[in-house]
């Protein structure tokens, strides 16, 4: 199987069931038409058996990979910058604004997604009251999802995964507790944190070009060490 095969399977298989009073669970590979989507951009990027480096975001959101079935891919950048067209609402989403603007100045989609893939801690999202939910906002379901997300780690590192470095996505909560997993489960040699985008846009964005060339440093040392 190619590593793009390798990911639908497993987007396909993720099921999870919270019993947490007024938190759904976001699964966005449940529709048939996000499915269509994800399956043409992993092929398209992903059709090969080469090793990448892992970034891991937070979990999936509404706007993007809730949408198009790809991590901070809104509808517009799947069309745009994929090249794969869809009938979704072309609405931006900044975390996606960030990325791509990134990925721009790394060398393109080709070049970047070679080098690199995208996923969560938690590969499944959550709302409540209609808005987005980080695992770790809340600490019963951030204890109920752990053993979810320790198999959904150890699953993925068996697609092709280097495993000298992984990258994760935010320098608070998130690399906290995926540094804790890490130090008893072993998963990578170290972990280097990144800038969430979102925060990034909402926060800094004057600074967007110095937070790029921050990732692209952080990128080579990867590969210095590989």
């Amino acid at each position: 199987m190619t590593f793009g095969e390798r990911v639908v399977e497993f987007n396909l298989g993720l099921k999870l069931h919270v019993a947490i009073p007024n938190v759904e669970v976001l699964n966005p590979f449940k529709d048939s038409y996000t499915v269509s989507l994800a399956r043409q951009f992993y092929n398209k990027y992903y059709g090969d058996t080469s090793k990448r480096h892992v970034i891991l975001g937070i979990n999936p959101g509404r706007f993007g990979s809730g949408l198009t079935g790809v991590p901070f891919t809104d509808p517009i950048k799947m069309e745009t910058f994929c090249g794969i067209s869809n009938t979704l609402p072309k609405k931006a989403e900044l975390s996606a604004d960030f990325i791509y603007t990134m990925i721009a100045a790394f060398g393109g989609p080709e070049k970047f997604y070679h080098q690199f893939y995208i996923h969560s801690v938690c590969p499944l999202g959550f709302t409540r009251n209609g808005t987005n939910l980080n695992y770790y906002d809340i600490r019963e379901l951030q204890n109920a999802v752990e053993p979810f997300i320790i198999k959904s780690i150890k699953v993925q590192l068996q697609f092709g995964v280097n495993t000298n470095v992984g990258y994760c996505l935010g320098e608070g909560s998130n690399f906290k507790y995926l540094s804790k997993l890490n130090e008893t489960h072993g998963f990578f040699q170290r972990i280097i944190p990144l800038s969430h985008p979102r925060f990034i846009m909402q926060y800094k964005r004057k600074s967007i070009s110095t937070y790029i060339d921050d990732y692209l440093r952080k990128f080579k040392q990867a590969e210095s060490e590989e």
